[in-house]
């Protein structure tokens, strides 16, 4: 129990540094529901944290219905993520590295804050919430479905983030999602 606490209290950390040091001042998105976060973070000012939480809504009430277990593993994950990613704002623009390596390091950091999380079986919940749900009722592979829903979601940003940032943004989710594979398999520790 009190290293599911610490994966998520150290995870929500590493996602509030990523998506605000290295993502919100390159006005890059990541998917699911911290990406559709974003794009109403810059389109309309709102906070992020704030943003996923409202989108969540609705999801969280199919989980109520249909795996409960979802729900209570991921609501705490997604109310302390939410939070630090809002407390964490005043750090936008204070890491100027440049585009490129913003987009790697924000993907390498929150990949590393998910995958922590979701290796203590609990989440940020949102959009991979989804994604466990709909596996319930299809044959497809969740990590398939969990990368539709994030094309989805950066597709959806290419109006407000425009085409440069657009493909800066498909290789946070790249780093993303290789970050959260290595980190949920453990192949990151050191090992004695």
């Amino acid at each position: 129990m009190i290293r599911k606490i610490a994966a998520v209290f150290v995870g929500s950390l590493l996602l509030g540094l990523g998506v605000n040091g290295f993502l919100v001042p390159y006005h890059l998105l990541d998917g699911g529901v911290i990406g559709l976060g974003l794009i109403i973070h810059y389109f309309y000012g709102w906070p992020t944290g704030l943003s996923m939480i409202i989108l969540s809504l609705p999801l969280y009430i199919l989980a109520w219905f249909f795996e409960r277990r979802y729900f209570y593993y991921s609501l705490h994950g997604l109310i302390i993520s939410s939070f630090c990613i809002d407390l964490f704002s005043f750090i936008n623009g204070q890491i100027l590295i440049g585009i490129l390596p913003s987009t790697i390091i924000g993907g390498v950091l929150v990949g590393v804050g998910i995958g922590l999380m979701l290796r203590y079986e609990t989440s940020t919940g949102g959009t991979d919430l989804l994604a466990q749900i709909l596996t319930k009722f299809t044959s497809v592979n969740i990590g398939i479905i969990i990368f539709m829903i994030d094309g989805l979601v950066i597709l959806s940003g290419l109006q407000v983030v425009g085409l440069e940032k657009f493909f800066y943004s498909l290789l946070t989710i790249l780093c993303v999602g290789l970050m959260t594979s290595l980190t949920v398999t453990g192949r990151l520790e050191t090992h004695e």
